[in-house]
């Protein structure tokens, strides 16, 4: 019995609703379709259909097997599918979001390269800093920065990134470069609003270190924070890519780095599929090579 084919037939009657119809439809003689169905039954032990000369309704086992039935075709017409997309190329649209400022200064100009790479995929990049449901959203995969809920997506880490209390050179020649984090409660800390409550927690030797903050600025964009710690206005808590160009330039400095918390993993997350389109598998292998490379500077 060749079971790919009495999969298909099942799927046909149920599809088409009669025997007959079914028959037409994939273009097999009554008798063919009559028997490709009983050989099926006979080999599942089950009865799959109940049959009248006017209509077929499945029976509960038929309409479990039908479900697994479609699964199965589905997954077999996609790596087929696959397969042809490798030769002509990818092609068809993605969909991506990534957090806004992170997005803006590594995920868009390495969506750009890939598209110039691929140029017949449509790609809409969306910057957003929310936690976004991939499924529900439509979405084909996303960045994520922070540790990640349990669900049924995958992830890929490409990167960690560290949490920093920055200040300028010349800020700290001021006020002195704080030994504890208990030192920031009496200093000027320019804060950004998207990260909570109004305090910072460090942690040392498995302990954790909170210390209340205050200063006279709050953003709720971080790129005015960084701009008024180089400008030696207080001290800021950062991501690391978020100061990294800075930082090389010698115009912020780290401070308290045996306080830090453990660094948050980078991560790219994409829908479970056992057959990804080939042009969702190649953009996730450029995304994580880009990202990668770039850890470092992080």
């Amino acid at each position: 019995m060749d079971r790919f084919k009495s999969m298909q037939v099942l799927l046909g009657i149920a599809d088409q609703g009669s025997l007959t119809a079914a028959a037409k439809a994939l273009g097999m003689s009554l008798p063919a379709v009559v028997r490709a169905l009983a050989a099926l039954e006979a080999d599942l032990g089950v009865r799959l259909l109940n049959r009248t000369t006017r209509r077929v309704a499945l029976t509960d086992e038929g309409r479990r097997y039908l479900g697994n039935c479609r699964r199965i075709l589905q997954e077999v017409a996609d790596a087929a599918a696959d397969v042809g997309a490798e030769a002509k190329g990818p092609q068809g649209t993605l969909s991506v979001t990534a957090p806004v400022l992170f997005g803006q200064m590594y995920v868009a100009p390495a969506v750009a390269a890939f598209v110039r790479r691929y140029p017949k995929v449509s790609l809409e990049l969306q910057l957003l800093d929310r936690v976004t449901n991939l499924v529900e959203e439509g979405f084909d995969a996303a960045v994520r920065i922070g540790e990640l809920a349990d669900s049924t997506l995958v992830a890929q880490n490409v990167g960690w990134l560290r949490t920093l209390v920055v200040a300028s050179p010349g800020y700290l020649r001021r006020v002195g470069v704080p030994r504890h984090p208990r030192e920031l409660r009496n200093a000027n800390c320019v804060r950004f609003s998207g990260t909570g409550p109004p305090w910072w927690v460090f942690r040392r030797g498995g302990r954790r270190v909170t210390v209340p903050v205050r200063g006279n600025m709050t953003f709720n964009h971080v790129a005015p924070v960084v701009e008024a710690c180089v400008a030696g206005l207080g001290f800021g808590r950062l991501l690391s890519y978020q100061v990294a160009s800075q930082l090389a330039r010698g115009t912020l400095r780290v401070v308290l780095e045996d306080f830090e918390p453990p660094a948050r993993p980078l991560s790219l997350v994409y829908p479970h599929a056992r057959f990804l389109p080939n042009r969702t598998r190649l953009f996730l292998d450029w995304m994580k090579r880009a990202l990668s490379d770039r850890a470092l500077h992080w």
